[in-house]
């Protein structure tokens, strides 16, 4: 086996490996990546469905609590992806792993603080946390050990989530919290 077809393997375990084809979020992944593109993909239909319910049900307020909440447990799943990454850094990443501990549990806390607030206050609120989240994983101190693949998926199922909290969220003064 020559030098490229270790390089090539580890890229390839890195990446996730890619296929010929694409998606709208990218190069068609293989293996392990693919199956998180499925299931991040499946992810979208309760923030679809949530939406539409905001427009449409005769409980628009009930609909927008309950994306709401969804979009509350999704900033903790978010949250989650760095816990576990802190959790398999090695000893000689100690200060970025303190550093992922640490930021790890401000998702859910913000998703947690959005569903106390009145709704209007409370989707500007995960809105917000769904960006800074993203802007830190795509060009902050967060992408240091993230895969190309993960990152594509996060821009296209955050700017789902975003269009979903959008389309359902209150306009004016919101309702209850």
């Amino acid at each position: 086996m020559g030098s490229g077809n270790v390089m090539g393997s580890a890229r390839e375990a890195r990446t996730g490996g890619t296929q010929h084809g694409s998606t709208p979020l990218g190069p068609t992944p293989n293996g392990p990546a693919r199956l998180a593109t499925a299931l991040g993909i499946a992810g979208l239909i309760p923030f679809a469905a949530g939406a539409a319910l905001a427009l449409l049900a005769d409980d628009a307020a009930a609909a927008r609590a309950a994306l709401l909440a969804y979009g509350a447990v999704i900033l903790s799943f978010l949250g989650a992806v760095h816990w576990g990454l802190a959790l398999a850094s090695g000893p000689a990443d100690t200060r970025r792993a303190m550093h992922r501990f640490a930021i790890s549990v401000l998702p859910s806390l913000l998703g947690w603080a959005a569903l106390l607030l009145p709704q209007a206050s409370g989707f500007a609120l995960a809105t917000a946390a769904f960006a800074l989240l993203l802007a830190a994983e795509t060009l902050g101190p967060l992408r240091a050990g993230l895969p190309g693949w993960y990152l594509r998926l996060r821009i296209g199922l955050t700017l789902g989530a975003l269009v979903a909290l959008a389309i359902g969220a209150p306009i004016g003064g919101g309702g209850p919290a």
